[in-house]
């Protein structure tokens, strides 16, 4: 038995409520033990909507375990069918991404194109609408994961053909909109379709001179398949970057992830264990993580920059403007979103190069603000020792402080660092900086040194880089 304090697929019951608040005209029955009724505030609170769900909790108590709770469940049900009157209830029991704006940019994009949107499905459609879904010519499936069955039903049984391709990034919605074109039997001008990419921002950025800055950075991928073997092909296809590893929770499509790790030649890793993620993290020291929320909070640890990319999301990842992933619009904001982590990145290892200048150091008080006092003087720090010119006093460095108050005692048998290799090592920025520690640390304990001198630093760089 294994305990998880973190799962990257939730319990079945938020996803019946997921449909259910997507959909109108529907209400759900949760069969919940008291407690398990903050499932609706996911919507309310961390998605922000302005409705709370159409759910009903039966809300049994212990007490109640030793009666006729089926009882219970029955009356509640009753009354919420009196009460809302609505054209379809789901029940079901409580076991203890941002598709909206997805939604509405591949509708557009489908409608500029010339192909009418029959119905959206599950959101914002009714019961009586999904009646009506055998009546499309052919179906759009956005997220396998999610449709792909009720997309292969409606082919056996309705004759009606879907489209494979992912639109996310660039080339993707273009691989999109070319097999749309088909099935509807669409004849599109180049012309059209440059005129709709030309929204798309991100090939700007990719054939300036900036972008040399991101060529080959190393990434690492895990999430939900579809969101993680687009984001691969983005990362590597459209900016430049070098996919290491790539990975998934969704273990029913492991097949097709295996399969493109090997045409990136990237290690693969299919697993629903977080602590295997972050092993797999900190053994590739990747300069850029794109993930869930979890491989957030395991980045931020080991001070890797993250962007979040697949549920599970939270709060911060619903932001209150227009932010698809899918379609043109939604590769401008994957390139905002992954690439700004990385320019930061580079923006840090230039303050930390100018840090000890009289007006950059860590004891000068914040200029902007025009307080005209430094922190070293608040602090009773004379100048001399804000300067970082005193050893007791060595400026501290942002992006190598320890999130940990009480830092892990050093191993016996592993090298030490003198002070000056450290100071050495500060000057890599901070983004590969845990990558040429650990490589340095390797070297030493190879060769069976005990101390890590400058000498040793650069001596190991010269070792790698064969």
């Amino acid at each position: 038995m294994k305990l998880a304090v973190w799962t990257y697929e939730g319990p079945p019951h938020v996803g019946a409520m997921r449909v259910a608040t997507g959909m109108r005209s529907l209400h759900y029955v949760l069969h919940a033990p008291q407690g398990d009724t903050y499932a609706d505030l996911l919507f309310t609170m961390i998605e922000r909507r302005n409705q709370r769900p159409p759910v009903t909790y039966t809300t049994f108590q212990a007490r109640d375990l030793g009666s006729d709770t089926a009882a219970l469940f029955k009356r509640a049900t009753q009354q919420a069918y009196e009460r809302f009157t609505p054209q379809a209830m789901l029940v079901g029991a409580s076991c203890t991404g941002e598709f909206r704006d997805d939604v509405k940019e591949i509708t557009s994009l489908l409608n500029a194109i010339g192909v009418d949107v029959h119905v959206v499905a599950p959101l914002g459609a009714d019961p009586q609408a999904i009646a009506t879904l055998g009546e499309a010519d052919f179906n759009v499936l956005m997220y396998p994961e999610l449709g792909l069955q009720a997309a292969q039903w409606l082919q056996k049984n309705c004759n009606q053909a879907f489209t494979k391709e992912i639109p996310i990034g660039l080339k993707g919605t273009l691989r999109f909109i070319d097999e749309v074109a088909t099935l509807a039997g669409l004849k599109l001008a180049p012309a059209h379709i440059d005129q709709l990419a030309a929204s798309a921002r991100s090939t700007w950025y990719a054939s300036s001179v900036d972008s040399n800055y991101l060529h080959e950075k190393t990434v690492f991928v895990f999430g939900d398949a579809t969101h993680a073997m687009a984001a691969a092909k983005v990362a590597s296809e459209e900016i430049g970057l070098k996919v290491i590893g790539i990975g998934t929770y969704s273990r029913e499509w492991a097949r097709e992830l295996r399969s493109l790790a090997d045409s990136l030649g990237a290690r693969v890793l299919i697993t629903d264990d977080y602590l295997e993620v972050e092993r797999a993290i900190e053994e590739l020291q990747p300069e850029l993580v794109l993930g869930t929320q979890m491989e957030r909070h395991i980045a931020k640890r080991l001070r890797i920059p993250c962007a979040v990319i697949s549920a599970p999301v939270h709060v911060q990842d619903y932001p209150a403007r227009y932010s698809p992933q899918m379609g043109f619009e939604g590769s401008n904001v994957l390139f905002d979103t992954w690439i700004h982590p990385l320019m930061m990145g580079l923006e840090e290892h230039l303050l930390g190069m100018f840090r000890e200048d009289f007006e950059f150091h860590d004891a000068q008080g914040p200029s902007h603000l025009g307080q005209g006092v430094s922190r070293a003087a608040e602090q009773g720090i004379s100048p001399s020792q804000g300067s970082g010119t005193s050893a007791d006093h060595q400026p501290s460095d942002l992006s190598n402080r320890s999130l940990d108050k009480h830092p892990a005692q050093q191993p016996a048998n592993e090298p030490t660092w003198e002070v000056d290799a450290e100071k050495e090592l500060k000057k890599i920025p901070f983004f590969v900086r845990g990558k040429a520690r650990k490589n340095t640390e390797q070297f030493a304990r190879n060769q069976g040194l005990s101390r890590i001198t400058v000498e040793t630093l650069y001596d190991a760089k010269a070792y790698f880089a064969r």
